[in-house]
């Protein structure tokens, strides 16, 4: 399926702001200061000479009104790794209905993202992963490469000097045994049981995040048969055993000392391999009935679960495995809801793990409105009703902790009723808030829902996460299955920071009591450093900046010392060229927090959070406002190829490619808002 892009003409006249003195000049009095802003920004020039600010802001304004689908919505590419696309193929072959025509697409597109030491990363300029070459190499062979070509060897070469298949994450090891590839005895236990345990016991399905549950469910449907697909010979991969497997390496080896709670769970999944292998497990039968039920109920009219490849692949897969044949209308619709999530191409196809028009759009539309496009303009209010129209007003996953909570909010994709997040609503509402729709009445009922479903989704501990409450069992990434450490959807800073955001900006007050909770969640989790940690872009960067947003929105003194020391780490991290980065690499390493190449979307996330700071008259922003300028390209756009968004920390990063443009134009127009609007008091 093509993306497809359209152009809206506009009739808006020239946005260039024009000062109240007689000529631009190269500096700007404010009361006590003069702030002498870079020719980049502003230049000494007679006449109606253009300011590159208007200019530049004018340019990404217009690339986004071209952008906007007919509908109203925008929506842009979510890039990860190759393992989403390599799984695609894998998924095919399990279900013999291979079309070689676009399988060899997706081979095309798994091979231009080789690397020169024949691996495959999780984020561009990344180091080899070992698992996601494992997953490449394995799709290539199925897709008819053979051992012997020069780009096989070579990735070969990089998976046996980083251990072979022993040494691949959960997930790997699942796809590879279901083609008999690696015994199921060395994939951690997940017993199809799990769905009979009640909503109080301290382990259930319902403690896991959204995202694990979505997946798991199936997936635990699928081990519970250990199914296998036999290969041809020439589409095996036994040559990625460093050394031929013994019985003794499908067992998990004791970690961490002699008393850890990992190994604690060790003792537990072996003691689950001898049940799951005893003949006499009277509880399976019906536990498979409730999966499959759950399963059922959860497929969304799309054919989407849970909007995420993940859920949507596993839960076909189940459905396979209960005898559904491939043309049953579950598992067709399921099949078109992956080609749905496709982008192809002459040459490539790729599969995206996800897709993200509601946050896109919500993300845009605040953009257009700080660029000073009317909010009655008609685009932007086409793009509300559109958004208006997404709203969830039906109970899903969350009501089980919060039974007695109303829906309300939104969610990422176009549809996911099932699981709708608190960032997504509450940028939704901020995005909404003063577009003039044609329904006024519609709007205010649907915010009073969102907040509403929002501040019910407040944690105990004061913070909030992305798709349940209280979802803090951390002891469950300390199981053997949990190699991604991302089995719980716990509390954050960043959301924290962007719930404060939405109150503020609809006038709660400061001393609210969800307010006063979060503030002292957001006090109890800021780093020594004085940065925040984030959960859902890299990395700290991005904590930081929805953090002072929120602190800013909800009347918070910015003067403070906890605040100004965030403030004073973000200054200290400025380039040498104005702009910010920060690389995926600091999830591993603290001594890379905030350092890394500049970026487009980065760098307006801390000039955003220095505005919020009061900095918008530092020379920090002026610099990095310099660098959006100097590096936006003719059509208002940028080059941005490091992946700035989170799925899992560490282990699976994204780049969403909305995010080099719409953050530069909220920043760069907020800026133009801020700055002119106390030059403007100043003057008069």
């Amino acid at each position: 399926m093509k993306v497809h892009k359209y152009s809206i003409s506009n009739s808006l006249t020239s946005l260039n702001t024009r000062m109240a003195v007689a000529d631009p000049l190269p500096e700007v009095k404010t009361p006590g200061k003069v702030h002498r802003l870079p020719p980049t920004i502003w230049k000494n020039m007679a006449g109606d000479a253009e300011i590159p600010l208007d200019k530049a802001i004018e340019r990404t304004r217009d690339f986004f009104f071209r952008e906007q689908l007919p509908e109203g919505y925008w929506w842009a590419e979510l890039e990860s790794n190759v393992t989403i696309t390599a799984e695609y193929i894998m998924l095919f072959h399990f279900l013999g209905m291979v079309d070689k025509q676009r399988e060899r697409k997706m081979a095309h597109y798994i091979l231009s993202k080789q690397t020169k030491d024949g691996a495959w990363s999780l984020w561009f300029g990344g180091p080899g992963d070992l698992s996601t070459t494992i997953e490449a190499y394995f799709a290539l062979k199925l897709a008819g490469y053979a051992a012997g070509d020069a780009v096989m060897c070579r990735a070969r070469e990089f998976i046996l000097s980083k251990g072979g298949i022993l040494k691949a994450r959960v997930f790997t090891k699942i796809f590879l045994a279901l083609f008999g590839e690696f015994s199921w005895l060395g994939v951690p236990s997940m017993p199809i049981e799990l769905m009979m345990l009640p909503e109080w016991a301290y382990f259930n399905v319902y403690e896991l995040s959204s995202w694990s549950r979505a997946t798991i469910i199936p997936l635990s449907v699928v081990m519970s048969e250990n199914p296998v697909r036999k290969l041809p010979p020439r589409a095996r991969v036994q040559e990625l055993f460093v050394r031929p497997p013994r019985p003794t390496d499908y067992t998990f080896s004791l970690q961490d000392g002699i008393i850890s709670w990992k190994n604690f769970f060790i003792g537990i999944d072996h003691l689950l391999k001898i049940y799951e292998s005893s003949p006499i497990r009277p509880f399976k039968k019906k536990s498979v009935a409730i999966a499959e039920k759950w399963i059922l109920e959860h497929q969304e009219s799309s054919g989407d679960w849970g909007g995420i490849q993940p859920a949507m692949l596993n839960s076909v897969l189940a459905l396979h495995c209960l005898g559904y044949a491939n043309d049953h209308p579950a598992v067709a619709s399921g099949l078109e809801a992956l080609a749905n999530f496709c982008i192809e191409d002459e040459e490539s196809l790729v599969l995206q793990s996800c897709i993200s028009p509601v946050w896109d759009t919500a993300l845009v539309l605040v953009a257009m409105q700080e660029a000073g496009v009317p909010v009655d303009h008609p685009a932007l209010v086409k793009s509300a009703q559109w958004l208006l129209d997404r709203e969830v007003v039906s109970k899903g996953d969350w009501q089980v902790k919060s039974p007695d909570l109303e829906p309300g909010g939104w969610a990422f994709e176009f549809l996911n009723d099932w699981y709708p997040d608190v960032d997504d609503s509450g940028f939704v509402m901020l995005s909404l808030k003063d577009i003039k729709v044609r329904d006024e009445k519609q709007k205010a009922q649907a915010i009073k829902r969102g907040i509403n479903w929002c501040l019910g989704m407040q944690s105990e501990n004061g913070g909030w996460g992305a798709f349940d409450k209280d979802n803090t069992k951390y002891l469950l990434n300390k199981i053997p299955f949990a190699d991604l450490e991302a089995l719980i959807d716990p509390p954050t800073a960043d959301l924290t920071g962007r719930m404060l955001e939405l109150l503020g900006t609809f006038d709660f007050s400061r001393n609210h009591s969800a307010v006063l909770r979060a503030l002292e969640f957001l006090k109890a989790e800021q780093e020594p450093e004085g940065p925040w940690w984030g959960r859902w872009g890299v990395n700290y960067i991005y904590g930081t900046w929805s953090v002072l947003g929120g602190l800013s929105a909800i009347g918070e003194d910015m003067t403070q010392p906890y605040i100004r020391k965030a403030v004073n780490w973000l200054k200290s991290k400025q380039n040498l060229d104005g702009g910010w980065g920060e690389v995926c690499e600091s999830y591993l390493d603290r001594s890379l927090m905030g350092s890394g190449p500049s970026t487009a979307s980065q760098t307006a996330w801390v000039l955003l959070s220095l505005f919020a700071a009061g900095e918008v008259r530092s020379k920090a922003a002026a610099r990095g406002v310099e660098y959006l300028i100097t590096t936006q390209k003719q059509d208002g756009s940028w080059d941005e190829d490091a992946f700035t968004g989170t799925g899992f920390p560490k282990f699976f990063m994204i780049n969403y490619h909305i995010y080099r443009n719409c953050f530069p134009l909220t920043a760069l127009g907020r800026y133009r808002r801020l700055l002119f609007d106390s030059v403007e008091q100043s003057v008069s």
